[in-house]
């Protein structure tokens, strides 16, 4: 899906509200397999018995994640249109093999490691939010391709969606980010290639 247009020098409230709500609903099902271990690991934390007393607490810990998503999706709008406003070809695929690139830094590697720490089960609504932006700090990389290659480019969304699960739950999750970032340059390079 092509970003909305700047007119006038102001990006318009209708397509922007829009794009929010597209992004926002998006988010759940491309980042909830990812979400889930978390999940099962923060539902443990809790030793609660009986579905009734901790399924609110889970609940409220995944809508503060999706929170999280929910306002990267403000930020990610104007940059989107930005980006889309002067795109080439060329511009895609160095974003690509820029993302593809991160997946080998010390930087991943240690984001990847805070996603698996679970805190306390006190305040779900901030523990959510804190997984959000810990997902969000650890995958932005791959969330780029998404934002380049188009938001509804569903091919797309699926195998960022893919890969980003991949990494969380891989046993050995700093090989398989590798792993995956060499099919990103790769397939970065192919684009620029193309272009």
């Amino acid at each position: 899906m092509a970003m909305p247009v700047i007119c006038g020098g102001k990006v318009w409230p209708g397509p922007a509200a829009s794009f929010l709500a597209m992004w926002t609903v998006m988010m759940v099902p491309m980042m909830l397999p990812s979400l889930a271990p978390a999940l099962w690991r923060y539902r443990q934390t809790l030793a609660l018995d009986g579905a009734a007393k901790w399924v609110g607490p889970v609940a409220t810990t995944a809508a503060g994640y999706f929170f999280v998503w929910a306002l990267l999706g403000l930020a990610v709008h104007p940059l989107g249109v930005l980006f889309f406003a002067k795109a080439t070809r060329a511009a895609v695929a160095i974003a690509v093999i820029a993302a593809g690139l991160v997946q080998f830094s010390a930087w991943k590697s240690r984001r990847l490691a805070c996603c698996r720490d679970v805190a306390d089960g006190n305040a779900p609504w901030l523990q959510g939010m804190h997984l959000g932006v810990r997902c969000a700090l650890s995958c932005g990389n791959l969330m780029a391709i998404v934002v380049v290659a188009g938001v509804m480019d569903l091919a797309t969304m699926a195998v960022v969606a893919a890969a980003i699960t991949l990494e969380r739950v891989a046993p050995a999750h700093v090989r398989a980010a590798r792993g995956i970032g060499v099919v990103v340059v790769a397939a970065g390079f192919l684009l620029l290639a193309r272009s």
